[in-house]
This record gives structure tokens, C-alpha cells and sequence, in this order.
């Protein structure tokens, strides 16, 4: 029995989703694809960004895919766990700026 709401072996299946929209399925593959080719960025570099991003957004398919793809385009656990911390420092951060919207709130409402 599974007991998470997460299935690993769905990561598998991802190249699925387009068979109940074939059209924007593979749209979506087609743009994906060309995403991580070599171009102003190396596919090398933005694997390290996905995986940080993957990490930001809290997906733990992209977190195994992306720590996979990092390891095997010869990131260490030093630089990838660094790229984690730059995540948890962006997402920290742009929680905490929200607050001057609380702050603005509070302000307006305490006059």
C-alpha cells in the first residue's frame, strides 16, 4: 500500500499526459524540450536552476527528476544543496518582503 499522495513511479508515466490531450500535450513536450537544450544557458546550468526551482515550488517529482539530472551532469551534493539554500533564501525572503503589505494594511487600518 502506498501511503503517500505521491507515487514515484508516477515520474515514469509523465511522458503520459498527453494521451487525454494529444494537441497541448505535445505542445507542451515540444516547448519543455527545446527549454533545456544548450543555448544561452548550458542544459548542464539549468539543471542545477530546475533543481532549486523544483525545490521552491516544493515538487517532489521534479525534486528526484532534477536531483538525478543535476548528480548525473556532474553537479556535487555540495553545489546542489547550495542551490537548495539559494531557493530556501529566495522563497524565505520573498514571504518575508510580503509583510510590508501587512504592515501597509495595519497602518491604514490603525489610523
Amino acid at each position: 500500500m502506498n501511503n503517500s499522495y505521491y507515487n514515484s513511479e508516477d515520474l515514469k508515466k509523465f511522458s503520459k499526459i498527453s494521451d487525454f490531450q494529444k494537441v497541448l500535450g505535445d505542445k507542451f513536450f515540444d516547448y519543455y524540450n527545446e527549454v533545456f537544450k544548450d543555448s544561452e544557458l548550458s542544459a548542464r546550468e539549468k539543471s542545477i536552476i530546475a533543481l532549486a526551482v523544483a525545490h521552491a515550488i516544493q515538487c517532489p517529482y521534479c525534486i528526484d527528476a532534477y536531483s538525478s539530472d543535476a548528480y548525473e551532469k556532474g553537479w556535487s551534493e555540495g553545489q546542489m544543496m547550495e542551490a537548495v539554500h539559494v531557493a530556501s533564501a529566495i522563497r524565505g525572503g520573498a514571504s518575508l518582503v510580503h509583510g510590508v503589505q501587512m504592515m501597509n494594511k495595519i497602518k491604514e487600518i490603525a489610523m
